[in-house]
């Protein structure tokens, strides 16, 4: 089954700034499943599943960080993804 999803990456200083334990706690409290990770780049991945309002919430706290991030740029898509997830994880 395949689930409309919001796939994003996130540029700027945002790795060894806490921004994907901010991001987990946002998506969290939305009720945004998925994950995020950190990419080799130095650019952070986030999808996102869930309802289309919560969701838009969520990219908007994306452009604005963490304190101690910096956004440069967020560059969102929607895609079909393979799988459902339940919760919001980290991954590495």
């Amino acid at each position: 089954m395949m689930v409309r999803s919001l796939q994003c990456v996130v540029t700027g200083k945002v790795q060894g700034v806490m921004f994907r334990s901010w991001v987990h706690d946002q998506a969290r409290n939305l009720g945004v499943n998925g994950w995020i990770r950190n990419l080799a780049d130095g650019t952070v991945e986030v999808l996102a599943q869930g309802d289309e309002e919560s969701i838009n919430t969520l990219k908007r706290r994306l452009l604005a960080g963490p304190p101690l991030s910096r956004v440069d740029n967020v560059q969102c898509k929607w895609i079909d993804y393979d799988k459902e997830h339940q919760g919001f994880q980290i991954r590495s």
